[in-house]
């Protein structure tokens, strides 16, 4: 159970990066509104307060995000963007998620 709400809190919060993320790219660079900044900046400020919720310290957090989000940006960029990921990518996305199960969930003596 401790897993799965950990697993939780790391895709919540990759929503909030990416999607915050990308409503600010959209306002940059797609000429939105100024309230896709707005919207983006406090997605944003989520993201940064959902990591707290992880049972690890901060260093151990962010290192095994970082392989959660190479999945998500992936996914993101497949359904979103309709660009389909090629076989490197899959394989880059999978090591990525394999060191996440290493750094929070491999059992410590």
């Amino acid at each position: 159970m401790e897993i799965a709400k950990s697993l939780f809190y790391f895709i919540l919060a990759g929503l909030c990066e990416i999607g915050g993320g990308y409503l600010v790219w959209l306002w940059l660079r797609e000429g939105k509104s100024a309230w896709f900044a707005l919207l983006g900046a406090t997605v944003l400020v989520l993201y940064g307060i959902i990591p707290t919720l992880q049972p690890a310290h901060f260093g151990r957090v962010y290192a095994a995000y970082g392989g959660i989000f190479i999945g998500m940006a992936i996914l993101w960029g497949w359904q979103v963007d309709k660009i389909v990921p090629d076989k490197f990518d899959l394989v880059g996305g999978f090591i990525s998620l394999l060191g996440v199960f290493v750094i929070m969930y491999w059992p410590r003596g």
